[in-house]
Parts: structure tokens; sequence; C-alpha cells
């Protein structure tokens, strides 16, 4: 049987009642009409039974008259819920500073985010809306409706086309529109191309301009390659030169290549450590202890923390730390050699452009010194050699 309504207000106790006369005592209560529930014998003369804490107190005559004893068991309802929040005051008291601690920290701005803009710089965007109300630390019951916060940053970003402000949790996020305006011509002086480098030539096309080389033709650097001066002196006649050159060119390499590879190997073992990060400032909060590893890498995840729909202002940070061994493996020096000379073509495309072909490569020199094999080698490379160069004199 379920306690009364008034019983969980008022509160009752569970008791058990002992003596000879139990059932005369039992009798008694429900001559008077005390409420009584859940009535068991638990062993000859004993028996237990719920009742209300204000009918508690008026067993005593019928306990003297029956000879009987009684003993509480357990006590229910609202009063001994209450004392117990008083008794643990200090651990209601922290509960509550917590979640005021949490409501004020999600009333506030913590990040602010612009994004479309590409003309128009995010600091201007920053300082347009801090002149609204928005920046960091800000409550958000100070910060105005999203539409008029919208129009004011729109008036302010001349460049804008429209500007939109919306609030995610602790998060302002600004979308930029930007005006589409017609990009100016940039004005170019006459000017000649002339050689990067030596080359020996092997293409040109000239667009604009005269070609004053062709192939085959042996250059050096600074010559000029398709001239932007035409017509004669009488009537000169100066274009901005266009045109594509590729020419030969020689590099030389000196190349190191050790003769024992060290490569990072997993070896599957990891230990993971987690974090609750504020700002900048974290918190540990699992994984404590030295890291077991003489050799590891580091994989860090973010995540939001939410309560329901809202997005608090720390992140929940997991490192997982792995494990990783160092193996050596011995190479041929041919092999090693073979890395280096990869490496030096790979350094020739970075430098050169990625339209820049290794023709040639001839080893002049070769040794073993050290643990490494030591190369020198000449490059021969086919590259663009264009370069600019102003007309002086020219207005």
């Amino acid at each position: 049987m379920k306690p009364p309504l008034m019983g969980k207000i008022r509160g009752y106790v569970k008791i058990q009642i002992r003596g000879q006369h139990t059932e005369q005592l039992l009798n008694h209560l429900l001559a008077k009409r005390i409420a009584i529930w859940d009535v068991r014998r638990t062993e000859d003369h004993q028996v237990s039974l719920f009742i209300i804490v204000p009918d508690f107190f008026r067993l005593r005559p019928f306990l003297k008259k029956t000879g009987c004893r009684v003993h509480v068991l357990a006590r229910h309802g609202l009063p001994f819920s209450i004392g117990q929040v008083r008794r643990r005051s200090f651990f209601v008291t922290g509960a509550f500073l917590f979640l005021l601690g949490l409501y004020m920290l999600s009333s506030l701005v913590w990040t602010i985010e612009v994004k479309g803009n590409e003309s128009i710089s995010t600091e201007q965007v920053l300082a347009a809306a801090h002149e609204e109300g928005i920046y960091p630390f800000q409550w958000t019951f100070r910060l105005k409706e999203t539409e008029e916060l919208s129009k004011a940053l729109h008036a302010k970003l001349s460049s804008s086309s429209w500007v939109g402000v919306t609030r995610q949790g602790t998060k302002i996020v600004i979308h930029i529109v930007e005006s589409t305006v017609p990009k100016s011509r940039k004005l170019n002086n006459p000017r000649n191309i002339v050689a990067s480098t030596d080359a020996v030539i092997t293409s040109i096309i000239a667009e604009e301009g005269k070609a004053i080389v062709k192939p085959n033709d042996r250059v050096k650097k600074g010559q000029v390659l398709i001239s932007g001066a035409l017509g004669s002196s009488e009537s000169p006649l100066t274009v901005v030169a266009k045109g594509s050159i590729r020419g030969l060119v020689w590099y030389e390499y000196s190349i190191q290549s050790p003769l024992v590879s060290k490569q990072k190997v997993m070896t599957g073992q990891s230990v993971e450590k987690s974090y609750v990060q504020l700002g900048e400032r974290r918190l540990q909060v699992s994984g404590y202890g030295q890291v077991p590893f003489s050799h590891y890498e580091v994989k860090t995840e973010f995540n939001d923390v939410s309560v329901g729909m809202l997005t608090l202002p720390l992140k929940w940070v997991k490192e997982k730390i792995m494990e990783v061994q160092i193996v050596e493996e011995a190479q041929e020096q041919q092999e090693a050699a073979q890395i280096g000379l990869r490496h030096a073509r790979t350094d020739i495309m970075a430098k050169y452009g990625p339209n820049a072909r290794v023709v040639t490569e001839k080893i002049l020199h070769q040794k073993t010194e050290n643990g490494k094999v030591k190369l020198k080698v000449m490059f021969e490379v086919e590259q663009s050699i264009a370069e600019e160069q102003p007309i002086l004199g020219t207005s």
C-alpha cells in the first residue's frame, strides 16, 4: 500500500512493535481511527507497520496499556528530507553555487566568429562589432536584438551588401556578404622579358613584343629575350612584352644520404588523458602520472560541452598518447644514393616550379664516409627563365 499524500508531506515512519498483546494494540489504533498501513507480522509477538508522524506521538498511552514496545526502523517524507538538507548545507550551497556559475558563464559572449569576408578585414569587422557592444565577456542579455545589430553593422561596413548576426550559445557569428566591385585594371609600364639565369633556349613563344633569341641559343642572365621596343627611331613604339621562354639550366648539388634509415613505427600501446578547458587553462581530470613511453606521438581531440541545447564555454579535451619505436634499417650504398637523388629532384621542383623538368643528371663524385653516401651531382633542368624588366626612359 502506498502512503497517503498527507503522509508524504507531514512525514511517516516505519516502526516495529514487540509485545504479548500486539493484536490488542492494533485494535486500539483502528478504534481511534489512527491511519496505519503495510502491517506485517515479522516474528511471534512482533509486527511492523507504517504510521504518520503526528499519530506516532499518540502511541504512548496505548503502549502502556498493552505493555508493548516500539522501535523506529525508517523515516520518510518531507520533514526528514528537509532535515537532511539542513545537515548537508555545505553540499547544497556548493551545488547551488556551481549551477549559478554555469549559468553566469553561459550568459557571457566567449567567442566571435566572422564568416564570408574577403576584402573587408576581420579586424575591421570586430572593431565595428565592439562599437555595438559585441565583444568577448559581454553579457548576452545586454546585447541588442540580432536584427538591430545586423542593420548597425551593415551601416558601419560600407563595403558590405548584407550583414547577419546570429547567436549560437556563447558564440556570436557575424556573416558578411561583400559588395561586388569591378576590379580596376592594373596599369603596366612597357617592359622587356629578360633571362633570369644563364641557360640554353629550348623554346620561345612571343605573345607581345619581338623575340630576340631562338631555340639552342646560349643566353646570359639579364639578356633581353623578348623586346618590348618596337617601331623605328623616327616612330618609336613600346609595349608590355609577354611570352613563354624555357631553357636548360645546370645545377650542382652536394648530397648526403645516411646508410642507416630511421623510421617511426606505432607499437599499438597508448594511454589517454582528459582535461576540461576554459579559455587557455586546462584542468586534468583523468590519466594522471608520467607518460610511460620514451618515444611517443600525441593526438588531441576537442569537443564542446553542452547541456541540452545550451553550449557551455568549456571544452572536453582528450589526448591519446601513442607509443612509437624508432626502427633502424640498413641500406645498400646504391639504395641510399637513389634516396638522396630523389630528395634533390624534389628540392628542384619546389624551387623552380612544378613545370620544371630534370632532363639529365650526372654523378660527378661519390664516396662513403662516416656512415653516409656523399654525392656531387650535376642536374640539367628545363625550366622557365622569363623575367620582366621595365623599359626605362618611357612615359
